[in-house]
């Protein structure tokens, strides 16, 4: 899984020592507000490995990023794309005290970035429920455009988009 590196941020692979951290943010009803709602250590340790191992079965994945100033994960951001999705995904979920500190944005323009440059996606999707209204502002200035609505896991979903832009 490649390195990359932000201007405070480092997003990287996932670490076994990660599950205090991401249990923790999984735990918070507020961050799990538009994720199914809070889970357990258990669940959450399942869905670290699924991250870990969404990048050995598509070559990408979701990044644990990382503040580079004191080594704290502040949550998961990059590309996701399971069977049945509706394309290939960018996202971010960060744990609560990250929130509102631009990291998100700095994670998804890397992410961005690394999907145009490396995968040469032709174009991106964010799945955002549609009364998450702070993703949806995020996904605006991330040069995202609604496309439509939809559902998911019978969960309403607003799909949003953006293309690679031309060389």
């Amino acid at each position: 899984m490649p390195r990359l590196q932000t201007a405070r941020l480092v997003l990287r692979g996932w670490q076994a020592s990660d599950i205090e951290a991401h249990a923790a943010m999984s735990a918070d009803p507020e961050v799990m507000r538009y994720f199914g709602g809070p889970v357990d250590r258990e669940e959450s340790w399942r869905r670290m490995a699924t991250h870990a191992g969404h990048w050995a079965l598509r070559g990408y994945g979701m990044w644990a990023v990382e503040r580079e100033a004191d080594g704290a994960l502040l949550g998961r951001v990059g590309l996701w794309n399971p069977e049945g999705h509706p394309g290939l995904e960018v996202g971010w979920h960060l744990a609560r005290h990250a929130w509102g500190q631009g990291y998100a944005a700095e994670a998804a323009r890397a992410a961005i970035d690394w999907a145009w440059t490396v995968l040469e996606a032709p174009r991106l999707i964010s799945l955002i429920h549609p009364e998450n209204a702070a993703s949806i502002r995020l996904a605006d200035r991330l040069g995202e455009r609604l496309l439509r609505h939809d559902t998911l896991d019978d969960e309403p979903v607003a799909i949003f988009g953006i293309a690679r832009p031309s060389a």
